[in-house]
């Protein structure tokens, strides 16, 4: 039986780590833990999705509200559990986004995706109906 909910004492957090180090690789558990801490602070929020009582898919997002958007839900982080890809897990646990923020106000959600993810943008544009918009800049300091 599939369960979503959002992740918010130590243990979960705890839980969730060696999943989200499959999408940030270069994440210490250290720093997982420090960064997590403020951007918490900050008005993260991080669901999962479990299958049988195991965490196999994780979206990482916050509120944003901005001229082009309006408010909406902006994506940081989502990524399903090598182990159980394919599954339709990440479809799932998206859909459960769209609807908690379409009853909580947002007009859009918005991510970004790698330009090497084919894979993830063809799933974003054919299964879930995302409009490929916009690029992404950033300058390093």
């Amino acid at each position: 039986m599939e369960n979503i909910k959002e992740l918010t004492n130590k243990e979960q957090l705890i839980e969730a780590y060696p999943v989200m180090k499959q999408l940030r690789t270069d994440l210490t558990e250290d720093m997982y833990f420090e960064l997590l801490t403020q951007m918490i602070e900050e008005g993260y929020h991080l669901f999962a999705l479990y299958d049988e009582e195991k965490l196999v898919s994780l979206a990482g997002l916050s509120w944003r509200t901005n001229f082009y958007n309006k408010k909406h839900i902006y994506i940081y982080d989502l990524i399903t559990d090598a182990s159980g890809r394919s599954r339709g897990y990440g479809e799932r646990l998206l859909t459960f986004i769209h609807d908690w923020g379409k009853e909580n106000g947002a007009e859009f959600v918005a991510l970004e995706s790698g330009i090497q993810r084919k894979d993830a943008h063809r799933f974003y544009e054919e299964k879930l109906n995302y409009d490929k918009w916009c690029y992404s800049f950033r300058k390093t300091l």
